[in-house]
């Protein structure tokens, strides 16, 4: 992903066609070292493809995959309705327990102390 990341760097730089040397510089920059092997593979794959015509493509891949969102919120409700009268029990325990915890946190230091 790194090396990917530093091709997309340097194409949106204006280098279309990035050479092995000039990702690895760009990750050296910030202290990653380069591994040759999927350096190459990367390379390799993307040899003599335009990078904007790749971004489309995988746009309109990555549109097609469903994304989830609203199917955690059944198993929750279904959840607390089965509970009957411990649910209510069960949430006064969590907040206390989430009241102590905070305290707990600041060690006895406060922001404004």
């Amino acid at each position: 992903m790194k090396h990917l990341a530093a091709y997309l760097l340097l194409g949106i730089g204006g280098n279309s066609s990035p050479s092995a040397d000039d990702i690895k510089g760009v990750l050296e920059a910030v202290g990653i070292e380069a591994e040759e092997d999927r350096l190459d593979k990367l390379l390799s794959e993307l040899k003599g493809k335009d990078l904007q015509e790749l971004i489309t493509e995988g746009s309109s891949k990555l549109a097609s995959v469903p994304s989830g969102g609203g199917g955690g919120g059944a198993p929750a409700a279904g959840g607390a309705a089965a509970g009957g009268d411990a649910a209510p029990e069960a949430a006064k325990e969590e907040a206390k327990e989430e009241e102590k915890e905070e305290s707990d946190e600041d060690m006895g230091f406060g922001l404004f102390d």
